[in-house]
């Protein structure tokens, strides 16, 4: 007997020195003079910026190869060959286009601001957290409603990550989402991978809707993924089921936005009305994951992903 138990311990041995290395990436979170710097090993990987427009935003963003993943416009003006439509949509934001009557999406002097009023937590480690409070503002500077927002920065060797919450609360009184397609969660893709760009690039839902037939549609996930710098790299946004009116919306368009909203129900031309109102003192909840992937949405395992990611329970 004790023979066998020396011949099992030396076989666990060796399973376990045979046994690939688990990879855990380091991530380090950097305050700086317009918000946080976050890289991953050392490589930059994503800045989150708080100040110098309309609303905070997360730019730029380096995909797992080490290419930028999101449209450089308008944070830097003059890059050759890419699109200047669209000024507003910068990077990867969260906003909405109807909110008491104020636009939070556009960027004009009739616009609301949403300003960073804390940074309230910045830690890296195997992964970053950058924890954060804004207010709602009108043209007017009065205070529309508060919210709370965590992103959680992670990645492998094969891809990378942002993990996006947010509570919006009705502090100040009774809040109205109004129904309109301008909204929500969104980011604006490299150009080279689009679909207008006619170089293969792809949209794809949970559902199997593709390209224009996504837009507009309920999905648990959509991924969009296309050609950079000569190799196809993706990103997906996996919406939690905990998430307000999960399976969302999608405001996902051919010529590059890429955008989660449950609230443009009537502007996407469905029967239901899309309208919300969250009582004074209440609060709503939205939950996402952003993956920065190579390949197609099936060499991603992006619906394997999400069976993963829709278990989780932290917020």
């Amino acid at each position: 007997m004790r023979a066998l138990s020396l011949l099992c311990n030396v076989l666990v041995l060796f399973a376990l020195a045979c046994a690939p290395a688990v990879y855990a990436a380091e991530l380090t979170a950097e305050k700086t003079d317009q918000g946080v710097s976050i890289k991953i090993d050392g490589q930059p990987f994503a800045n989150y910026v708080a100040k110098g427009a309309f609303k905070p935003y997360v730019w730029p963003i380096y995909g797992p190869t080490q290419k930028k993943m999101t449209r450089d416009f308008p944070m830097i003006e003059h890059v050759p060959g890419e699109s200047k439509d669209h000024p507003h949509q910068r990077s990867m934001w969260f906003t909405h286009g109807d909110v008491n009557g104020v636009d939070f999406w556009a960027e004009t002097p009739k616009s609301g601001k949403i300003v960073q009023r804390e940074l309230a937590r910045v830690a890296g480690g195997h992964e970053a957290v950058v924890v954060t409070r804004e207010d709602w503002l009108g043209p007017d500077g009065k205070k529309v409603c508060t919210d709370d927002r965590t992103m959680t920065f992670g990645g492998d060797k094969g891809q990378r990550w942002i993990d996006f919450s947010i509570s919006i609360h009705a502090s100040e009184g009774p809040v109205a989402f109004g129904d309109t397609k301008e909204g929500s969660f969104g980011l604006r893709v490299a150009d080279s991978m689009t679909v207008d760009a006619k170089h293969g690039g792809q949209i794809v839902s949970s559902e199997g809707k593709t390209d224009a037939a996504a837009w507009a549609q309920p999905a648990a996930w959509v991924d969009y993924h296309g050609p950079i710098d000569g190799e196809t790299l993706g990103i997906a946004i996996l919406n939690h089921p905990s998430s307000f009116r999960f399976p969302t919306f999608w405001h996902v368009r051919t010529y590059g936005l890429f955008a989660a909203n449950p609230f443009g129900k009537k502007d996407f031309k469905t029967t239901k009305q899309g309208a919300y109102d969250l009582p004074q003192g209440e609060s709503v909840f939205f939950r996402y994951r952003v993956i920065f992937h190579q390949g197609d949405q099936r060499a991603a395992k992006i619906a394997e992903a999400f069976a993963e990611y829709s278990k989780e329970q932290k917020n």
